[in-house]
C-alpha cells in the first residue's frame, strides 16, 4: 500500500472521564479502540486506543486517551505525536476538571488545530446546549481553539456525526503535511508480539521515512533491530513518513526488550541524555515553582522523574527567590533520574511530583549542555541566545538554527564541536547540516576542521597559544630545531583534535609565521651556536664521517677531542635531529657512510644480472673491511630500509 495515496493526519481525543470519546471515535470509525478486558469490564478507557478511517478524502488516525485523572500520564503519551485534537465535552456535565487538564496539555503542547464535540447532544435541551457552548468558548478563549467548529452529535442516534465527518475531514485537508526529511524517530506507544511475526511495536512516526529492511536504534538503550514489516491503518506498507502511525514488525528483540517510551530511531542521529536546558511555560492558575522542584517529565511516550533548576543568578529575597510565578515563562535546566532521548525543539509536559497535577510545559533549547554553572549571568545570557520561535517559519527557523549553532560552537572553545551534534542536538537532517555549515562558513561566523565545528575567535587564539608555546620552546632549548609536532598538540589548552590542531598549523605556516614538519619552529627562529659548540659541533661530525662504517665510541671520542661532556651531548643530539647522524642500536653512523653502503649493495645486484645478488654476514665482514659488531645491525639496517630482504643465514639484494 503507498501511505501517501491519501493525505493523512492523526487526531487525539481529550475530555473528561465517561465524556464519550471512546465510543465516538467507535462510532466515526467502527472501531472499538478499547482494547482491554479490563476497560470493557468497567466501561473506561485505561491505556491508550487505536482506531482508523478514511473520512472525506483523509485517512484519519485516531488516538483515544483515557480521561481519569489516575491515567493521565497514559494520556500524554498519546498526544505528543498529533496533528490536531477532537476535545470532548458531554452536553449532560459541560466543562470538567479532566477537560481543562487534558486542554491545558494541548496548549502546552503547541497543538494548532482541532473540533470540539459536544456529545450526549440528546440528553440536553437547546438552553442546556447553548450553555455548554458558552462554558466551552471560555475556556478556549484566547487559545488555538478559539473559533473552532463546536459540533454537537449523538452516537445513539446519530444526529451531528456526519457534520462531525465533515468538519474533521476540513480540518485535515487545511493541515500541512509533515516533511518525510531528516532521521527516523518513532515514539513507542505500544509493544506487542503477533504469532508468525514476532515482536511488534506501534507508534506515531514524527520525522523522518522508515521502510522495510531499515536498521533502527532502541533509544534509550543498546538493542539495534531491522524492520521487518509495516503495517499503516491495518494494511501492509514497505515504508511510512513522517505523521503517519505504524505499527512496525521488527526482529532482533522480544517483547519484553521494548517498553513504551523508548525510540525507533535512525542509528547514530540520536543520543540518550539526562540534563537538558529548556524554556518553561508555567500555568496560571498553579503554585509557584521553586527552584529544585521535583517534577514528572513527559516527552513523546516517555515519563521519568526529574528537577528543575531555574537559570539566572540569585535574586535578593533570600529562599524561593528563584521560583516561577504562575503564567510566567522561565529558563530552566532539566535534570532527569532516567535517560531519555531530547532534540532542540521537542515540546514536553511538567506535573507536579505529588500531588500529579499538570503545572507546566515548554520546549527543549539544548538537550545536552555543557557542564557549566546554570545560576549564573553567563548561563542565562547563553539561553536567551539559545532561544527561538517554536511555530515560526522555515526562513525564520535556519536563523535560529544558525545562532544556535554559533552558540554551541563557541561553548566548546579549543576542543570545538562534532559536526554529528547538529544532528544530535538540534535535530538537523544531514542535508540540512550540510548547508547550514555551509552558509555559516561563508558568512565566516564558523571554521570547520574535519568533522569538527570553532568559532573563529577560537582558532585565532589557538594560533596565538601555539606560537606562544613554540616560542617558549625555544627558548628552553635554543639548540633544538623545534617543537616536536605532537607535543605541541598535547601541550595546547583544550587539547584539539588532529583536524583541528593541522588547520591552525596550515593557516600559521601559509602566513609564513611558523615552519617545520616534525618539528615545529617560528620562521624567525635562527639556531646560533656559540664558538665552543661550533667547533665540537664541527669536530664531532669529521670523526663520524671519516670513520665510515667504523665509527668510534662516544664517551672515548669526547675525551680524545677534548669536547666537554655537555657541549657533546648536545651537539651529538643535534646532529641526529639534523640527521646526519643516524642511531643504529647504540651506535651513530654517519649518513653519508650509510647512502655510499646502500649504493654499493645496490650495485652488486646490477653486477650480478639476472641470476641476483645475496650476501651474507661473512662475506659483508670481508668486503666491508668490518667486525661482527657492525657487519649486524649494519645489515638489519639494509633489511629495514629494503635494500635486502633476509632469506636464511643471507641476504637477497633487492
Amino acid at each position: 500500500m503507498a501511505v501517501e495515496a491519501v493525505k493523512s493526519i492523526v487526531v487525539g481525543t481529550a475530555g473528561h472521564i465517561d465524556h464519550g470519546k471512546s465510543t465516538l471515535v467507535r462510532a466515526l470509525t467502527g472501531i472499538d479502540p478499547d482494547r482491554l478486558k479490563e476497560e470493557k469490564e468497567r466501561g473506561i478507557t485505561i491505556d491508550l486506543g487505536f482506531a482508523h478511517a478514511e473520512i472525506g478524502g483523509v485517512a484519519v488516525a485516531f488516538v483515544d486517551v483515557p480521561g481519569h485523572e489516575r491515567f493521565v500520564k497514559n494520556m500524554l503519551a498519546g498526544v505528543g505525536g498529533i496533528d490536531g485534537i477532537l476535545l470532548v465535552v458531554a452536553a449532560d456535565e459541560s466543562v470538567m476538571p479532566q477537560t481543562r487538564e487534558h486542554f491545558d496539555i494541548c496548549r502546552l503542547l503547541h497543538v494548532h488545530t482541532g473540533v470540539v464535540a459536544v456529545t450526549k447532544a440528546d440528553l440536553a435541551d437547546p438552553e442546556m446546549l447553548a450553555l455548554v457552548h458558552e462554558e466551552v468558548g471560555e475556556l478556549v478563549a484566547g487559545s488555538f481553539l478559539e473559533g473552532a467548529p463546536i459540533v454537537d452529535v449523538s452516537t445513539r442516534t446519530g444526529v451531528g456525526l456526519d457534520r462531525l465527518r465533515e468538519t474533521l475531514a476540513a480540518m485535515g485537508r487545511a493541515l500541512p503535511g509533515r516533511t518525510a526529511a531528516g532521521a527516523a524517530r518513532l515514539p513507542i506507544d505500544r509493544v506487542f508480539s503477533v504469532k508468525g511475526f514476532g515482536t511488534v511495536a506501534t507508534g506515531t512516526l514524527v520525522s523522518g521515512r522508515l521502510a522495510v529492511e531499515d536498521e533502527l536504534a532502541v533509544l534509550p538503550g543498546e538493542h539495534v533491530v531491522k524492520v521487518r514489516g509495516i503495517q499503516v491503518h491495518g494494511s501492509e506498507a514497505r515504508e511510512v513518513t513522517a505523521g503517519h502511525r505504524a505499527a512496525v514488525n521488527v526482529a532482533g528483540v522480544e517483547v519484553a526488550d521494548l517498553a513504551r517510551g523508548q525510540v525507533l530511531a535512525t542509528p547514530g542521529l540520536f543520543q540518550e541524555t539526562r540534563v537538558a536546558d529548556a524554556v518553561l511555560e508555567l500555568l496560571p492558575g498553579t503554585k509557584g515553582l521553586r527552584h529544585g522542584a521535583r517534577v514528572r517529565f513527559h516527552q513523546g511516550t516517555a515519563e521519568c522523574i526529574g528537577r528543575v533548576i531555574v537559570a539566572g543568578p540569585p535574586r535578593s529575597g533570600g529562599e524561593g527567590a528563584h521560583d516561577v510565578p504562575p503564567g510566567t515563562r522561565a529558563f530552566v535546566r532539566l535534570r532527569l533520574e532516567a535517560p531519555a532521548v531530547l532534540q532542540r525543539g521537542d515540546r514536553y509536559i511538567l506535573r507536579a511530583y505529588s500531588p500529579a497535577v499538570t503545572m507546566a510545559g515548554g520546549y527543549i533549547l539544548d538537550p545536552k549542555p555543557p557542564r557549566t554553572a546554570i545560576r549564573t549571568a553567563a548561563a542565562l545570557e547563553r539561553l536567551q541566545a539559545l532561544d527561538f520561535d517554536p511555530g515560526a517559519d522555515a526562513a525564520t527557523r535556519d536563523r535560529d538554527n544558525g545562532r544556535a549553532v554559533e552558540v554551541l560552537v563557541a561553548g566548546r572553545g579549543a576542543a570545538g564541536l562534532p559536526v554529528l551534534d547538529l544532528s544530535r542536538r538540534l535535530g538537523l537532517s544531514p542535508e540540512e547540516r550540510a548547508a547550514l555549515i555551509a552558509r555559516l562558513e561563508a558568512a565566516g561566523r564558523v571554521v570547520t576542521a574535519g568533522e569538527w565545528l570553532l568559532a573563529p575567535a577560537a582558532i585565532e587564539q589557538l594560533e596565538r597559544d601555539l606560537l606562544a608555546l613554540v616560542g617558549a620552546f625555544h627558548a628552553g632549548q635554543p639548540l633544538s630545531d623545534g617543537m616536536p609536532r605532537e607535543e605541541a598538540r598535547q601541550r595546547l589548552a583544550g587539547r584539539p583534535a588532529a583536524e583541528v590542531f593541522e588547520l591552525v598549523v596550515g593557516r600559521l605556516v601559509a602566513a609564513g609565521r611558523i615552519g617545520g614538519r616534525d618539528r615545529l619552529a617560528l620562521a624567525s627562529h635562527r639556531l646560533e651556536l656559540s664558538p665552543e659548540e661550533q667547533r665540537a659541533y664541527d669536530a664531532l661530525e669529521h670523526v663520524y664521517q671519516s670513520a665510515g662504517l667504523k665509527p668510534p665510541d662516544g664517551a672515548a671520542l669526547t675525551a680524545d677531542a677534548g669536547i666537554a661532556a655537555g657541549v657533546a651531548e648536545r651537539m651529538t643530539a643535534l646532529l641526529v635531529r639534523r640527521r646526519r647522524l643516524v642511531r643504529l642500536g647504540t651506535m651513530l653512523f654517519h649518513a653519508d657512510a650509510l647512502d655510499r653502503l646502500k649504493g654499493e649493495i645496490r650495485q652488486l645486484k646490477a653486477d650480478a644480472g639476472p641470476a641476483g645478488a645475496r650476501i651474507d654476514v661473512g662475506t659483508f665482514k670481508e668486503r666491508f673491511g668490518v667486525s661482527r659488531k657492525f657487519a649486524i645491525p649494519l645489515l638489519e639496517y639494509l633489511d629495514r630500509e629494503r635494500v635486502t630482504r633476509r632469506v636464511g643465514d643471507a641476504r637477497v639484494v633487492l
